[in-house]
């Protein structure tokens, strides 16, 4: 569900009130290192940036978030195993300190964008952070399946969202426990797959257990904040 603005509310997932995180920050604050460098990089003669890069998955999102086990799930989601280069904000490490500066606020925030290269189809997956009021409790919408990873890690066939818990000597008051939302989404109107349900449920939630773990051990937050060294994929 969007609203007027296009915005993402992430109580979408839940019927209750156990998600409560506002609007997503502006969509349009950042987008393809094309947007970022172009204007000031010049141009090559094929008509992109000159310092244009196309990478593989392990190198998106500062290159410590997406794990080749992830890499691999990014190829069942976009069909390519090469992407545009992250931009420089894109970044775990950036992620993990815009979140210190806004705890305990309950907000969201950017995290990282996936592109295939220029030339190719259009797709964009986005990946967001949320701090919430809490551990999630309701029941999910039916087109989700349960996974046992974290407080909560709910996937489906365009989208996955890993809660976890992060009690971390980086945060105001290490005392109080931060309850964190990590969101993978395609961005756009995906088709409803015929054939290939589980293994996309099994990618997104794939790489959303990357970043998430990825973003709790640069939080430095205890025991991980509590999420498997490996994606767990069975149902809860």
């Amino acid at each position: 569900m969007t609203d007027a603005r296009g915005h993402v509310r992430m109580r979408t997932v839940f019927d209750g009130r156990s998600v409560r995180g506002g609007l997503l920050a502006a969509a349009t604050a950042g987008s393809l290192l094309l947007g970022v460098t172009g204007c000031g990089g010049g141009e090559d003669n094929d008509g992109l940036p000159k310092d244009y890069k196309v990478v593989s998955g392990t190198q998106l999102c500062g290159g410590n978030a997406i794990s080749a086990e992830a890499s691999r799930a990014l190829r069942v989601i976009t069909g390519s195993s090469r992407f545009e280069a992250s931009s420089d904000k894109y970044t775990v490490a950036q992620a993990a300190s815009d979140l210190v500066q806004v705890f305990p606020t309950v907000t969201d925030g950017n995290a990282c964008r996936i592109f295939k290269p220029i030339g190719t189809r259009s797709f964009q997956l986005r990946i967001t952070w949320s701090l919430v009021s809490g551990a999630p409790t309701s029941t999910p919408a039916s087109k989700f399946t349960v996974l046992k990873m974290g407080e909560r890690t709910v996937t489906a066939t365009e989208k996955a969202y890993v809660f976890f818990a992060c009690r971390s000597p980086r945060l105001l008051d290490s005392t109080n426990v931060a309850h964190i939302a990590l969101r993978v989404e395609y961005w756009g109107m995906p088709k409803d797959p015929q054939d290939n349900v589980e293994a996309l449920k099994n990618a997104y939630a794939t790489v959303a257990h990357s970043y998430s773990l990825a973003m709790a051990r640069e939080l430095r937050c205890e025991k991980n904040g509590g999420l498997p060294a490996k994606p767990v994929l069975e149902p809860a």
